[in-house]
C-alpha cells in the first residue's frame, strides 16, 4: 500500500512546484522596475524637501533682515516652501509602497547633499579661488562619496517585494524575528529613556538613538499604510482591515514622539552634528527593521548584500564629511552693539575695531577673565578722601578728587 500510494503524493505536489517555478520569472522581471520607481520617487521627494526647507529659511532670513511688519506665513516664499515640502513628503511617503524599506531609508542623504549644494550657491560672501576650495574641500568630497553610496545603493539593494495586503502585514507583525526585534527594542529605548530622563544622561548619541528607535517603527508602518493604500487602489481594497488603522496610528503616535526627541537634541546640540550622527542611527536602525518584519534581505546572495552594506558606509562617510564642514555656531554673549544704533559712526572705520571680537578674552558685558588686558583698558579710579573742616560757618565739599598716577 505504501509504494501504490508514493507515486500519488509526487503528481499531487508537481503541479504546485511547477507553478511556483513560472511565476517567480514575473516577479524577478518587475521588481527591477519597481524598485527603480521607489528610488527615483524618494530622491525626488528629498530633492524637493531640501528645497522648500531652504525657501522658507531664505523667508525668514529676508523678514528678520527687513522693516516688513508681516508675519513670515504671509509671504508667497514661506507658502510656496510649505507646497513643495508637503509635495516632496508624498514623494517619499509614495516611495515605500514600490520599493523595499531597506532601499529606501538610506536614499534620505540626498536631502544632505542637495542642501550642502544650495548653501555653496547662496553663498553671499566672495572668496578667492584658494580660499573657496580651502574652505568647500570637505563638501565637494562628501557629496561625491554620498552620490557613489547612493549608487551602490539603488544597483545592490534587496528585491524582495509582495502585496501589501492586511494578512501579510498581520503574518509579518506575528512572526518570530519581528516579536523577538520588538522585545530587544522596548527594552533598549526603555533603559535608554531612564538614563536620559532620570539620570540626566543627555549624550546626543543617547537622544538620537531615540529618535533612530522610534524612527524604525515609523518606517515600518509608513510602508505599511503606503503599501495598503496602492493596493486599494489598484482594486483590491485593503482599507476596511483594522491592522491599516493601527498601523496608521502607529505612525502618527511615533512621528510626534519623535519630533519632540529631535527638538529636545536642536537645543543642546549643533545641527551639523544632529544631521550626520542622525543619519547614520536612523539608516542603520530602520535597515534592521525592515530586514526583520519584511524580510527584505531574504533570497539575496552575498555579493549584493557585502556591496549594498558598502554603498551605506560610503554614503555615511559622505554624510558626515558634508556636515563636518559646517560652521560651528559661535555663543551668545550680551554685549551693546553701537553700529546697530542710528547716527552712530560705524564701529570699524579705519580698519580699527572699537568693539572687541567674541572670541577674545574680554567683550562687553560677559563676566570673563580680564586678567591679562593690556594697561589701556584698566579703568581709572578716582580715590574719595574724607576730610575734617574746623568752621562750622564755611561750607566745603565732603570730598575732594587727588591725582592718582600709574604707579599707585
Amino acid at each position: 500500500m505504501e509504494g501504490g500510494n508514493s507515486p500519488n503524493l509526487q503528481i499531487q505536489h508537481l503541479p504546485l512546484a511547477t507553478a511556483a517555478v513560472s511565476v517567480q520569472p514575473h516577479i524577478d522581471s518587475f521588481s527591477y522596475k519597481e524598485n527603480l520607481i521607489g528610488a527615483l520617487l524618494a530622491i525626488f521627494g528629498h530633492l524637493v524637501i531640501s528645497i522648500a526647507l531652504n525657501l522658507q529659511k531664505y523667508s525668514h532670513i529676508r523678514l528678520a533682515g527687513s522693516k516688513d511688519p508681516r508675519a513670515y506665513f504671509k509671504t508667497k516664499t514661506w507658502w510656496c516652501g510649505l507646497f513643495l515640502l508637503v509635495l516632496g513628503e508624498l514623494g517619499v511617503f509614495s516611495s515605500y509602497a514600490f520599493a523595499p524599506l531597506s532601499l529606501i531609508v538610506p536614499l534620505s542623504a540626498v536631502s544632505v547633499i542637495a542642501s550642502a549644494i544650495i548653501g555653496i550657491i547662496f553663498i553671499k560672501e566672495k572668496w578667492k579661488p584658494k580660499d573657496f576650495l580651502r574652505r568647500y574641500v570637505l563638501s565637494f568630497v562628501g557629496c561625491g562619496l554620498a552620490i557613489v553610496g547612493t549608487y551602490l545603493l539603488i544597483t545592490f539593494g534587496p528585491n524582495s517585494h509582495e502585496k501589501m495586503t492586511g494578512e501579510n502585514i498581520t503574518r509579518h507583525l506575528v512572526s518570530w524575528p519581528f516579536l523577538l526585534y520588538m522585545l530587544v527594542e522596548i527594552i533598549v529605548f526603555c533603559l535608554l529613556l531612564y538614563f536620559y530622563k532620570e539620570k540626566n544622561v543627555n549624550y546626543i548619541v543617547v537622544i538620537l538613538l531615540l529618535v533612530a528607535l522610534l524612527g524604525s517603527m515609523t518606517a515600518v508602518t509608513v510602508k505599511a499604510v503606503a503599501g495598503m493604500i496602492v493596493v486599494s487602489i489598484q482594486g483590491n481594497l485593503q482599507l476596511d482591515y483594522p491592522i491599516f488603522y493601527i498601523m496608521l496610528v502607529c505612525m502618527i503616535a511615533t512621528a510626534i514622539f519623535q519630533a519632540t526627541f529631535l527638538a529636545q537634541a536642536s537645543q543642546l546640540y549643533d545641527s551639523s552634528q544632529i544631521a550626520s550622527v542622525g543619519y547614520i542611527l536612523s539608516t542603520t536602525v530602520a535597515i534592521t527593521a525592515g530586514a526583520t518584519f519584511y524580510l527584505d534581505f531574504v533570497g539575496e546572495d552575498v555579493l549584493h548584500i557585502c556591496m549594498f552594506a558598502l554603498g551605506c558606509l560610503i554614503a555615511f562617510l559622505g554624510v558626515f564629511l558634508i556636515t563636518r564642514n559646517k560652521k560651528k555656531s559661535v555663543p551668545f554673549e550680551p554685549y551693546i552693539s553701537m553700529d546697530a544704533m542710528p547716527g552712530m559712526q560705524n564701529m570699524h572705520d579705519k580698519g580699527i575695531a572699537v568693539q572687541p571680537d567674541l572670541k577674545s578674552s574680554f567683550s562687553y558685558g560677559a563676566l570673563e577673565n580680564n586678567d591679562n588686558m593690556p594697561e589701556i583698558y584698566t579703568p581709572a579710579t578716582l580715590p574719595i578722601v574724607q576730610e575734617q573742616h574746623g568752621s562750622k560757618g564755611v561750607s566745603a565739599p565732603p570730598y575732594r578728587v587727588l591725582e592718582h598716577s600709574k604707579k599707585e
